[in-house]
């Protein structure tokens, strides 16, 4: 009897321990480090110096955008993608092979992924060569070190994420909600606004907020792809831990970051529960 009430607790605590000794702990460590300063004790003048100085303000509006422009075009290429995986591609195995080219790049390095694309948005790479040879531009194109490349890239990294998130939330849709419809006299495109789009709108929030939060933090790509031209926060952070080595500020500007973000994630759930 003391067995079963114990292995409960047994199966709880590890991960529990787990949690705490690698999120808890390092998260309570960057806040004390951020709200402290080697001379002065108790501090809130990292934070002020985030506030007050307009440089900070300009990275993370860029970051911001490039956040929301990532999350954005996702969806927009996402969702026909996944509703193309689930409700034209009828055939079991064709589906799986389809699923799996969209999974099998997650499983190679972003830093792999994003020297790839460095080679095909180069001046010289396979995307200006196509370019000039058809005639479109009389001269090669710069999208390295420019927010069109390092969206490009986040684009291309994030996708799947959002696709399986829409395409789970359609495959779980009653089918013969759709057929009803039909026999109702409804249209596709009335069917697709009435009941398939509003029945997905919970993947929908799912997958954009995947995307926005890793697009926030993103660090590999926007270095690489942004030829040291565009600057996000998440290379702000690096550059105090690595480089500067101010730990105190790195942690004030990582705190801040990831307060922003839980802000805008909180809203946009928020916004898309009521919706759901």
């Amino acid at each position: 009897m003391s067995r079963f009430n114990t292995a409960p607790l047994l199966l709880l605590g590890l991960p529990v321990a787990f949690f705490t000794a690698f999120f808890v702990a390092p998260m309570m460590t960057v806040l004390i480090s951020s709200l402290t300063s080697p001379t002065s004790g108790l501090t809130f003048a990292h934070y002020a110096r985030i506030l007050l100085d307009e440089y900070h303000w300009e990275i993370l509006v860029t970051t911001t955008r490039l956040a929301v422009f990532t999350t954005v075009i996702c969806l927009i290429v996402g969702y026909p993608l996944s509703y193309f995986l689930v409700n034209v591609v009828k055939n079991a195995a064709l589906r799986r092979i389809c699923i799996v080219m969209l999974v099998l790049p997650l499983f190679t390095s972003n830093i792999v992924r994003s020297f790839g694309w460095m080679v095909l948005l180069g001046r010289r790479g396979l995307l200006n060569d196509g370019l000039l040879g058809l005639g479109i531009t009389e001269v090669p194109m710069r999208l390295l070190g420019t927010e069109t490349g390092v969206l490009i890239g986040l684009v291309y990294i994030h996708l799947p994420f959002i696709v399986i998130a829409v395409a789970n939330s359609l495959a779980r849709i009653d089918e013969s909600l759709g057929h009803a419809a039909c026999d109702l006299g409804a249209g596709k495109w009335t069917i697709f606004g009435t009941i398939t789009l509003p029945l997905s709108i919970t993947g929908i929030v799912a997958g954009s907020l995947m995307v926005f939060a890793l697009s926030m933090s993103a660090y590999v790509t926007p270095a690489l792809l942004g030829s040291g031209q565009i600057t996000m926060f998440s290379m702000l952070i690096f550059q105090q831990y690595s480089t500067v080595f101010d730990f105190n500020f790195g942690g004030a500007l990582s705190i801040t970051l990831l307060v922003l973000t839980l802000i805008i994630v909180s809203l946009s759930n928020r916004f898309g529960k009521e919706r759901a």
